[in-house]
């Protein structure tokens, strides 16, 4: 299954209240596997930046000036994300956001049918724990050194590796049985490959073995199943 892990990086925390989208980071994922491909941009806000906001991702008005408008590149994100689920963290904002400005340049909404919220799903698994991406990050080893400032690409990144955490990690997934010698296909989350199938070994004891294994258990002195 296809799926878009994103991250969004703005003026504010409210788009009615004029607050613009200057950043979007899209990591595309199938069956739980990251493919390599991305999307992300920056956006002229055509307004200025708030101090507070600049603190959080270190983006000024000034590097932003010369960057191009939503509009300008909202028919190649909505082509991106296509029809796939989208994963967010705290995802009510980053959808907010994202609505607000294809609303503004005309485009369709992108209903709540398709948001996967990785937030609720962190405080569903791990209720009374800090649920930040930085606290799941620490819970489940990813590797976040190098997050100095927020970043709606790095930020979509750590996110992707810990929604793999958070709905099952690694170990999802079944393997189909096949004679010896068989080219099989392993299933489940991650995409499908061909591997040679081995058959189990037979590690059923030999006559020596029991054997040995008799007189231990005759050389132990009162064992608690004869009492």
């Amino acid at each position: 299954m296809r799926e878009i892990v994103f991250d969004t990086e703005t003026t504010g925390l409210d788009p009615r209240s004029g607050d613009r989208m200057v950043e979007i980071g899209c990591i595309e994922m199938v069956n739980r596997v990251a493919t390599g491909q991305v999307f992300h941009a920056y956006f002229n806000p055509e307004r200025d930046m708030p101090v507070e906001a600049e603190r959080v991702h270190g983006l000024s008005a000034v590097f932003l000036s010369d960057k191009p408008l939503f509009r300008d590149r909202a028919a190649d994100l909505l082509d991106f994300l296509a029809d796939a689920p989208l994963v967010a963290h705290n995802a009510q904002f980053d959808f907010g956001f994202l609505n607000a400005e294809l609303r503004v340049c005309g485009h369709g909404q992108i209903g709540d049918d398709r948001m996967i919220d990785t937030l609720a799903i962190a405080r569903r698994r791990h209720p009374g724990a800090k649920h930040t991406l930085d606290a799941l990050c620490s819970r489940y080893g990813v590797d976040r050194s190098h997050r100095v400032l927020h970043g709606a690409l790095l930020d979509a990144e750590l996110l992707a590796q810990v929604y793999v955490e958070l709905t099952g990690g690694r170990q999802i997934g079944l393997e189909l049985a096949a004679e010896d010698g068989e080219q099989v296909v392993r299933t489940g989350t991650f995409r499908p490959k061909t591997g040679l199938y081995r058959a189990p070994r037979d590690y059923a004891p030999s006559a020596e073995e029991l054997a040995r294994h008799g007189q231990f258990l005759e050389s132990l002195s009162e064992p608690l199943w004869r009492s």
